[in-house]
């Protein structure tokens, strides 16, 4: 049987390089052979159920050697779609705003990343902990322009 899992560690960082919290829960995984997609929010691998349920432990070991401060994982049977994620936090607000939005947020013109901005005001996004850093990594612009975006907004 095989699973697929999700995860994020924390904190993240808006631009430059991932944090090494980040890329090294990524070696880890590489390390037991899982397949692996890396990306700004968090990251994805796939294998055998045992594989990858053993494996959670040294991503674990790794994200917080490396100095991650949280990580939360999903966990699901490979194939099954994620469920719809509205309202469950904010990598699912964004991840609605994306899809309502048609698409990848950093492709995004700077009206629509706008218009994305406030959607996420909207529907309460910024009441999470270092949303702003994290929106910005999601739009690929800096916390400043996010809070300029809100700004505009709210003025």
């Amino acid at each position: 049987m095989r699973v697929e899992a999700e995860f994020t560690t924390e904190p993240f960082r808006g631009e430059g390089e991932p944090p090494e919290h980040a890329t090294a829960a990524l070696e880890a995984a590489r390390a037991a052979g899982l397949e692996c997609d890396f990306g700004p929010l968090g990251t994805s691998v796939r294998g055998e159920r045992d594989v990858v349920l053993s494996t959670l432990a040294a991503i674990v070991d790794a994200g917080l050697d490396h100095g991650a401060d949280q990580i939360t994982f999903q966990v699901r049977l490979e194939g099954r779609s994620a469920p719809r994620r509205t309202g469950n936090g904010l990598e699912a607000l964004l991840a609605d705003v994306a899809e309502e939005l048609g698409g990848d947020l950093r492709t995004l013109g700077r009206p629509e990343k706008q218009r994305a901005v406030r959607l996420l005001e909207e529907r309460g996004a910024f009441e999470f902990r270092k949303s702003a850093e994290i929106v910005a990594s999601a739009l690929g612009v800096t916390r400043f322009t996010v809070y300029n975006y809100l700004n505009r907004e709210r003025g």
